[in-house]
């Protein structure tokens, strides 16, 4: 059973200039890097639907393939099920880029057994993908785990792609992988867009992506700003939120936790949207049977960044995120890394009274750290990755360096009556801090703004016994 929705509509992209570390190539060059073929790519998984009995695949082609299919049957050791393997035709959308045709295809892989094991390739019926593997939810709550990423945007084939591989590599049983958005740097590129693909490869096909767009996802057409033509056609993610938010405002519950992601850029530049999200937000929430909540958006509830706060979206969700009792809110934009909670200076942390928050950065872009007091651990000019883990009673959150030095560690342990307790353990870890400035605004700060730097470096070493 094919999965399809009326969700794509062709479109257009305009030519642009771009620079990459060591090179400046038109898009006219790079475009034939990243030219499509009869033969698929870009191949990834998501979900249209419920996890435990569903997945869903992407991939693109040129435009010549109009007869795309997907096969799909029981992992089996033997070679010699695929004569057996159920063949299932795909949607697949025209879709006009730089005015060159080529087209997604897409199929959502329905009536599968929960917490088993498939084998699936993609194609046209002559040329194919290669076999992978990927094994559906359980039907029950079950342990769970995932790895979640901050923003990836430049130079994402050189740098990037060591922090999703160094990722797989730490936790190549994975359920899933989280993006809080920027995943490129300009909207619209497709080269970008290649890079990406290019950085995940074969880990895209085994391991399903949930995304959540950021501020560079987006370009402006006129007066609106819409989200990248890329977006919707290249990804498979639930459509279960506001109308006008499909795909990058949805849901999904995993083996006993749900998962929410919100579309910030919307939010923030639109009160409108912030409203009708925040509408939307309570009434999942509300209506919430699993025992553990993680929320993802893109700009953060608190900013690591001295002047960059977003204080509208911050005053319409931390309350909600306090009511309902949400554990964990994952984020980006910010291009550092901080965790930790909303709560006075010197009060304990044990007894978390809201959830705990996270910015986290796995590409190359940095920024200055702004040390303020809602952090209990932080990283300057650092790449990192995360892994979480979800077992019936807790959480356990992991953040490592692409190097896969463990960097910040802490457990949230819930009671019966859903309270957590927080147990950190940051303090017993090896590896300091790393608040360095980055090398650029060594260069470029003046006197004063180095001043100010070391003056609140020095208050935050003061506040963690350092």
């Amino acid at each position: 059973m094919i999965f399809q929705s009326p969700k794509y509509l062709p479109i257009t992209l305009f030519s642009i200039f771009f620079t990459c570390s060591f090179c400046q190539l038109t898009q006219a060059q790079a475009n034939k890097t990243y030219l499509p073929s009869t033969f698929p790519d870009r191949v990834i998984l998501g979900y249209k639907g419920d996890p435990a009995t569903s997945q869903a695949v992407n991939w693109r082609t040129d435009s010549s393939v109009t007869n795309a299919v997907a096969a799909i049957h029981e992992a089996d050791p033997s070679p010699d099920f695929q004569e057996k393997a159920t063949v299932v035709k795909a949607f697949s959308q025209p879709t006009k880029l730089d005015e060159r045709s080529v087209i997604y295809h897409e199929v959502n892989f329905t009536g599968l057994k929960p917490a088993t094991q498939y084998v699936y390739r993609v194609g046209n019926g002559t040329q194919w993908s290669e076999w992978f593997h990927f094994k559906t939810a359980s039907d029950k709550p079950a342990p769970l785990s995932f790895l979640y990423f901050g923003d990836a945007q430049n130079d994402i084939r050189s740098l990037w792609s060591r922090a999703i591989r160094g990722a797989y590599s730490s936790l190549p049983k994975a359920n899933f992988m989280i993006h809080a958005g920027d995943l490129i740097n300009r909207s619209n590129n497709d080269y970008e867009w290649g890079e990406w693909f290019e950085a995940g490869g074969w880990v895209n096909g085994m391991v399903p992506n949930l995304a959540t767009p950021g501020n560079h996802e987006y370009y402006r057409d006129g007066l609106k700003e819409k989200v990248s033509k890329h977006w919707r056609p290249q990804f498979a993610l639930p459509e279960n939120g506001p109308e006008d938010l499909l795909e990058t405002t949805y849901y999904i519950d995993y083996q006993g936790s749900r998962f929410i992601f919100l579309n910030s850029e919307e939010a923030t530049s639109n009160r409108d949207s912030r409203n009708k999200q925040a509408d939307w937000f309570e009434k999942v929430v509300s209506n919430n049977p699993n025992r553990w909540t993680v929320v993802i958006h893109h700009h953060p509830i608190y900013s690591t960044k001295q002047g960059r706060d977003n204080d509208e979206w911050r005053e319409k969700m931390e309350p909600l995120y306090k009511k309902y009792k949400v554990d964990i809110v994952l984020q980006g934009h910010d291009h550092t890394y901080a965790r930790g909670i909303n709560m006075p200076t010197g009060e304990s942390h044990k007894k978390p009274d809201g959830p705990i928050y996270v910015v986290s950065v796995s590409g190359p872009k940095m920024y200055d750290l702004g040390l303020q007091n809602w952090m209990d651990r932080a990283a300057s000019n650092t790449q990192l990755y995360q892994a979480i883990t979800i077992d019936q009673n807790k959480l356990s959150f992991k953040a490592f360096t692409v190097n896969g030095d463990l960097y910040d560690a802490f457990d949230l342990e819930k009671d019966p009556n859903g309270s957590n307790t927080l147990v950190e353990l940051s303090n017993t870890l090896q590896m300091e801090e790393r608040l360095k400035l980055p090398e650029r605004y060594e260069k470029s700060f003046k006197e004063e703004q180095l001043k100010e730097y070391n003056e609140r470096y020095q208050e935050y070493k003061k506040r963690k016994g350092m």
